[in-house]
């Protein structure tokens, strides 16, 4: 998929309505650019949710902690219950 735009003179450019649509990206969204060695540039969306990092931080065979248990007064269970393997 290819499409153009122009900035503007504060360095500004919009990003084509069929790209934004493709992505998912709304008002306010973040976006990172990334400069590759032979001159492409690359443009990724940078939002992420709460929701889109659940278990990237477990590791196998730990229990995953609910919300509910993120509480700070509930903190002190929930670590009964996650005990660290030894290393």
């Amino acid at each position: 998929m290819a499409a153009a735009t122009t900035m503007t003179t504060k360095g500004q450019v919009t990003v084509p309505r069929e790209i934004r649509d493709r992505l998912g990206l709304k008002s306010g969204d973040k976006m990172a650019f990334t400069m590759l060695s032979d001159g492409t540039v690359v443009m990724r969306p940078k939002t992420r949710r709460l929701a889109d990092l659940a278990g990237s931080l477990t590791r196998p065979g730990q229990p995953k902690v609910a919300i509910r248990d993120m509480n700070p007064f509930k903190a002190t269970a929930a670590a009964k219950r996650m005990k660290r393997p030894a290393r």
